[in-house]
């Protein structure tokens, strides 16, 4: 895969000396990050490296304070901030063989950097802060050039594909390892524990908090908490929860139902058949908001179909009722970051195509390449706030109220694969993982 990584960079610093020279830049400076102290303490928030430099230096997820520099026709130099501390384990050059691609120099104090940088001419700087050494007419991360870089990484290398791959490959043991903990009795806590074991990560590993909701949790979209105290009546587990692979994440969700053949658990076979519908049609050149919309159509069938609605598709989708149930939208950009950047883009020079207004959170309006990794993620919640404007309004004289109140208790269902755009389709790099992974299991 060595081979990969050096093909990854040489496109890297095509993609950068063609930004660079179309803006009128001689370089460009990537921090990694800081970790910043908490408020009233000597403690400091969990370190994530900038995005950016994760593209370049994988390897090197957990060095703050360090620099990337980028000139045309030059090869890229690394400054690693490398100090003089006996407190924590102060970092030593790397040897291994993707080094060959980088000059690297290590350095202890930051003010030093200030007259080695002081004639590279027209400089971007792309960092969160800008440092004390910054010369005064650095442009600092100015956004005609975030645009350009962050409009061609939404197409993968073959080295980013392997790395999202292995991502899921992942997040797949941790997914099995849950939902047996799930069918023993576990609680949300010990679920998510299970899962670290299974993936080999800690929560600094993670690509975002995991989403673990027995029960009514499953309709908070974002469920933000773990309780210790299993549930009495175990009904249902939604986890959304990924895992990283060299700085690039995988995001999955699988929402089980503790008794499959119930009603509710019906209701998660149907929806998974819908999403293995619109998946059929996930292929370069189809708009993903036409997606979006078509995944709207085919969950109006869904509730049709189960009885939780008493109405036409058409008339599903011409009064909102479809939007109660499924509020989000229907998938996004995945690479470094779970939500990639220019998921909204149309080009590199950053035109904006906002989502339709009666679907305002959907984070790509893009037309699919080859090259592209979104997430595919329909959406069945049963949501207090939402279902009680429903029910007050026009529409809701066509929804089985009473069935409703049956699987409210359920909280909701998502469904989420990783694909990745090929010129002949698609590959879906998730339910991929789950037959690799389910092969590779010991028997019994």
């Amino acid at each position: 895969m060595q081979s990969l990584f050096f093909t990854h960079i040489e496109t890297l610093k095509a993609r950068t000396e063609n930004a660079l020279a179309t803006l009128g830049f001689d370089a460009l400076l990537l921090g990694s990050g800081s970790a910043p102290r908490r408020f009233l303490d000597d403690t400091y928030y969990p370190f994530r490296t900038q995005p950016d430099f994760v593209q370049w230096l994988p390897q090197l997820n957990q060095h703050p304070g360090s620099w990337l520099l980028l000139q045309p026709g030059r090869t890229p130099k690394l400054y690693l901030y490398s100090p003089t501390d006996f407190w924590h384990q102060t970092p030593q050059l790397p040897t291994a063989d993707w080094t060959a691609a980088f000059e690297i120099e290590s350095f202890g104090d930051a003010q030093q950097l200030g007259a080695e940088f002081a004639s590279l001419g027209r400089v971007a700087l792309v960092s969160a802060e800008r440092p004390a050494f910054a010369v005064e007419d650095w442009q600092h991360n100015p956004q005609p050039l975030l645009d350009a870089l962050h409009f061609d990484r939404a197409i993968k290398t073959e080295w980013e594909l392997h790395c999202l791959r292995e991502a899921n490959r992942i997040a797949v043991r941790g997914h099995l390892a849950a939902e047996q903990a799930f069918r023993a009795g576990a609680g949300e806590y010990r679920i998510h524990q299970d899962y670290l074991v299974a993936t080999e990560h800690n929560e600094r590993d993670l690509p975002y908090d995991n989403i673990v909701a027995l029960n009514e949790h499953a309709a908070v979209l974002h469920y933000q908490f773990q309780q210790r105290q299993a549930p009495n009546d175990p009904r249902t587990l939604l986890l959304d929860a990924g895992a990283t692979c060299q700085g690039y994440a995988a995001d999955i969700t699988r929402t089980h139902a503790f008794d499959p053949s119930s009603e509710f658990g019906q209701l998660i076979a149907a929806l998974d058949e819908a999403q293995r519908g619109i998946l059929a049609n996930v292929k370069a050149g189809v708009d993903f908001v036409d997606l979006h919309l078509e995944m709207h159509t085919r969950l109006a069938q869904v509730l049709a179909d189960s009885g939780l609605v008493n109405a036409s598709v058409e008339a599903q989708l011409e009064q909102g009722i479809t939007r109660t149930f499924f509020p989000h939208g229907l998938g996004h950009l995945l690479g470094i970051q779970v939500h990639d950047a220019g998921g909204w883009q149309q080009d590199a020079a950053g035109t904006l195509r906002e989502p339709p207004a009666e679907h305002p959170f959907l984070r790509l309006t893009r037309i699919l390449q080859p090259g592209f990794v979104v997430t595919i993620e329909p959406g069945l919640y049963f949501i207090p706030s939402l279902l009680a404007d429903l029910r007050a309004s026009a529409a809701g004289s066509a929804v089985d109220w009473n069935r409703v109140e049956r699987l409210s208790p359920f909280g909701g269902i998502r469904i989420e694969d990783n694909v990745a755009i090929t010129a002949e389709g698609h590959e879906n790099l998730t339910r991929d993982a789950f037959e690799f992974v389910s092969q590779c299991q010991p028997a019994g």
